[in-house]
């Protein structure tokens, strides 16, 4: 496995979770306070590690994940999983909704802070038939949660075709949620739009 610093961690989920957009050095370094020299030194070794490729575009290098390299996918896997971890919380709280093939994402003004957070956005990523089962569980939750909870219910199928459809408020679901569970699934369908 590779060793990965804390920026070089942030800027790959970054390019995952933001596929929608280009970076270059220069708009990375921006977003992470670091300058722009030390950004390219980060894309330079994750060039070298096959972790990315780039592509130029006028004067800019651009880079987006190597999906090409299967080590990439379970990285990426790896590190959702882990930025996850920093909200056992929400994993306790929403663990019966996790079974195999599911997508549960937790998004909005609940991550960033919870005390000034007026409802819990909660997206559940599930087959057609397992509505029922998921609006069971949800009601349930409605009724013990401090804040009132809004849920997105959808179908892999719909998640991708919202992407590639660039739906605005998809995407910016997609850019700044927490994946609590599936991530697996969750980097199956991203890695299939994400495309330099």
């Amino acid at each position: 496995m590779i060793s990965l610093t804390q920026k070089e961690r942030e800027i790959l989920l970054i390019l995952f979770k933001d596929f929608s957009s280009f970076y270059n050095a220069n708009s990375i370094s921006k977003i992470l306070k670091i300058t722009h020299v030390g950004a390219q030194k980060i894309f330079k070794r994750l060039l070298k590690e096959n972790l990315v490729i780039s592509k130029k575009i006028g004067k800019s290098i651009i880079y987006k994940l190597n999906f090409e390299n299967n080590y990439v996918n379970q990285l990426i896997v790896f590190l959702l999983a882990d930025e996850a971890n920093n909200f056992k919380r929400w994993k306790e709280e929403f663990k019966e909704l996790f079974k195999k093939d599911r997508i549960i994402m937790v998004f909005g003004s609940v991550i960033k802070n919870y005390a000034q957070a007026r409802d819990i956005d909660i997206m559940v990523v599930i087959k057609g038939g397992e509505v029922k089962e998921v609006n069971k569980v949800l009601k349930k939750k409605e009724e013990i949660l401090p804040k009132k909870l809004h849920s997105i219910k959808l179908t892999p199928q719909d998640l991708l075709e919202n992407l590639k459809n660039k739906d605005k408020s998809m995407i910016d679901i997609v850019k700044n949620a927490i994946i609590i569970y599936g991530q697996d699934k969750y980097v199956e369908i991203l890695k299939n739009i994400t495309i330099i």
